[in-house]
């Protein structure tokens, strides 16, 4: 009898210890859920940074590309300037002045843009290194989570 009292006693203490660790196993899978829904929001908040920083990596390009034009255009437009005026030599100097002085400020526009465009563009990829490094650990972290739970059982 005192041995089928002490053999109740650890059945009803295994029982607990039971009890307690599937409570642990349901916290543990909160736990994880929670990590995964906010994994998940993270990778959609990448997914939608990554499409911002393509969008405006293409507009950066067009407007480089634009700007390229439009310095080629100028350029154009004084050469033919200069040939059709090379008869008034006075007009050709005033003209020349002129031109000088519009392609001087074209490409101090066209080298400021291209430096505020190529910052953002460094903002942006470095907006997004970050953000995958904060992926990359919580990765980890939940990788953590895992042989940690892998662990307990």
């Amino acid at each position: 009898q005192e041995d089928k009292k002490q053999l109740t006693l650890k059945v009803e203490e295994l029982e607990r210890k039971l009890e307690s660790t599937s409570a642990q196993n349901r916290e543990f899978l909160q736990v994880i859920a929670k990590r995964e829904e906010s994994i998940h929001q993270c990778q959609l908040r990448l997914d939608e940074k990554t499409r911002e920083c393509s969008s405006l990596a293409r507009q950066l390009e067009m407007a480089i590309e634009d700007a390229k034009r439009q310095v080629e255009q100028t350029r154009e437009r004084a050469m033919s300037r200069e040939r059709a005026a090379q008869s008034k030599m006075l007009d050709l100097e005033t003209q020349l002045s002129r031109n000088k002085t519009e392609l001087n400020q074209l490409r101090r526009s066209k080298d400021d843009a291209e430096h505020r465009y190529e910052s953002h563009l460094q903002d942006l990829k470095d907006r997004l290194e970050q953000s995958e490094s904060t992926n990359r650990s919580m990765q980890n972290y939940v990788q953590f989570l895992k042989s940690s739970y892998a662990n307990v059982f």
